[in-house]
Parts: structure tokens; C-alpha cells; sequence
């Protein structure tokens, strides 16, 4: 038996019985599902960081995929983030001009 316990797609349980296997799962409730979406979301950026150009697209998708989920189980609309984005860029800047900060010294003033 090889243990995962972890949120996974709606249709794994019936491709785990289709290969003849025994999946055992349920199903979460609101809270519990949030925080296994968190988590979800800090897997698939993992499986993102360490994908090649090959299966970069793959990555994406299902990253974004756990992101619209999460945007669901809060209630945020796709707007609201569009919204808040672009506020954040005019703030901060979006990525457009590929800044790699190294360091930062401190001066006196």
C-alpha cells in the first residue's frame, strides 16, 4: 500500500480502479479542502520549478487549474485578481524588464 494523502483531480479514484487497484479516499469539507488547496498550490509550483521546457505547459495548467479552484472555494472572482494585479504592477512594477535582485547595502542618511 503507498500512502499519498494529498487533494488530488476528481477522476483519480476511478483511474486507480480502472488499473485494478483500491483507491481509499473522501471527501474533505470546506475548511480542510482551502488548506489542501494551499498546499496543492505549493506542490504544483514545485513540479513547475522542476519541469523542462517539454512539460512547462503541462506544469502551467495544472498550477492554474488549483489556482482557479482556490479562487472558487474563496469566493474571489477572476476580476477582483485582475484588479488587484494590475494595481500591484503600477505599485510595484510586473516582471517585464527581468530584474534579479542581488543585494542591498545600507546606507546612512
Amino acid at each position: 500500500m503507498k500512502q499519498y494523502n494529498k487533494l488530488v483531480r476528481d477522476r483519480i479514484p476511478e483511474i486507480i480502479k480502472r488499473a485494478g487497484k483500491t483507491p481509499k479516499y473522501h471527501t474533505l469539507n470546506d475548511e480542510d479542502f482551502k488548506a489542501s488547496l494551499k498546499r496543492k498550490a505549493v506542490e504544483e509550483a514545485e513540479e513547475l520549478l522542476a519541469a523542462n521546457d517539454e512539460s512547462l505547459r503541462k506544469e502551467l495548467a495544472d498550477l492554474a487549474e488549483v489556482l482557479d479552484a482556490l479562487l472558487g472555494s474563496y469566493g474571489i472572482s477572476s476580476d477582483e485578481i485582475a484588479a488587484i494585479r494590475k494595481a500591484r504592477n503600477t505599485e510595484r512594477g510586473a516582471f517585464a524588464e527581468q530584474i534579479f535582485l542581488e543585494s542591498v547595502v545600507d546606507t546612512e542618511r
